[in-house]
């Protein structure tokens, strides 16, 4: 891989991606919306070239996809848009792809497997989504596969990690980091996956350096299951925080749903705050060895200094 572009580099996992990739030497381009922080998170980094575009003009994404040979898809936009929006940005993205004749490597999440019945999830799992937002993204996959273009789909929990601020646990972190009551989203009893997204970044880059790991999908998955119980504990360990972190109810996003279309699409996904999916690096470990694994320790103390020394990015 001598150039690569990373659709969504300002985002947690996009901005990781472009970090790997620019670490080992390979040239790569920034895309994503907004210039100005584009600017803050990579400047003067000399692997990276910034280009400021909208993923739903096919022409921006030609145009910033010349002589790549792999496209990061790492891009996201809000649920309410998901049914409107997300197949038409992704066949863009795909059809692109296939005009530069590049390689695609699709950041995925958990969504289409659906409920998992208590059982690790595998790359052979039979994916059956029970929600609206999970048939959309079995949609998406199917037509990712039928285009024909060399694609791997990169399945992982979420996420954490620097500059992943659209996350649950950045919602616990922003109010702990300013020392403010926090909160955590779901029964801090149970356990569960999230992936460090410099971790996350390492296995796609990996697999897409891999011309086998193409026209497969992959599941990567976190250091552990982890409570959230262990995860402000941890927290606390760290920072020497001492204030109460509440709980964050299904009812209570229910509520914020009367007044923002978001929160009602977030409805829909907190059955994964009551029964986790897990996900099996079985496959990712024959092929590549061992996952990349940072613990929640190491993981949420660099998040926190990430976000101590970048409140205005």
């Amino acid at each position: 891989m001598r150039k690569a572009l990373v659709v969504g580099a300002s985002g947690g996992m996009g901005y990781s991606i472009v970090k790997e990739l620019s670490g080992r030497g390979i040239a790569v381009i920034a895309f994503a919306r907004t210039k100005a922080k584009l600017e803050k998170l990579f400047e003067g980094d000399p692997n990276v070239t910034i280009f400021t575009g909208d993923i739903f003009r096919i022409e921006d994404l030609r145009a910033a996809a010349s002589d790549v040979d792999v496209i990061f898809q790492a891009a996201n936009i809000p649920y309410s848009e998901w049914e409107e929006k997300l197949a038409l940005f992704m066949s863009n993205i795909v059809n692109v792809s296939r005009h530069q004749s590049a390689k695609l490597a699709i950041v995925d999440n958990i969504y289409a497997y659906g409920r998992s019945a208590g059982k690790k999830v595998s790359e052979t799992t039979p994916k059956n989504p029970h929600t609206k937002k999970g048939s959309i993204r079995l949609q998406v996959e199917t037509m990712v596969k039928e285009s024909g273009v060399p694609a791997l789909i990169v399945h992982f929990p979420d996420f954490y990690g620097p500059n992943a601020e659209n996350t649950l646990l950045h919602y616990t972190l922003q109010n702990i980091v300013n020392n403010k009551k926090s909160s955590f989203v779901g029964d801090q009893k149970i356990a569960r996956e999230f992936i460090f997204t410099p971790d996350g970044a390492k296995a796609i880059v990996n697999l897409a350096l891999h011309d086998h790991a193409y026209g497969q999908n992959w599941n990567i998955p976190g250091y552990d299951v982890i409570t959230g119980e262990e995860i402000v504990e941890t927290i606390r360990t760290i920072t020497h925080y001492n204030k109460r972190v509440s709980t964050v109810t299904k009812n209570m996003i229910r509520f914020l749903g009367l007044f923002s279309s978001n929160m009602r699409e977030v409805v829909e996904m907190f059955y994964l705050n009551e029964e986790p999916v897990v996900l099996s690096g079985e496959k990712y470990e024959k092929l590549m060895g061992p996952l990349p694994r940072t613990s929640y320790r190491e993981g949420l103390r660099q998040t926190i200094e990430y976000m101590k020394g970048n409140k205005s990015v």
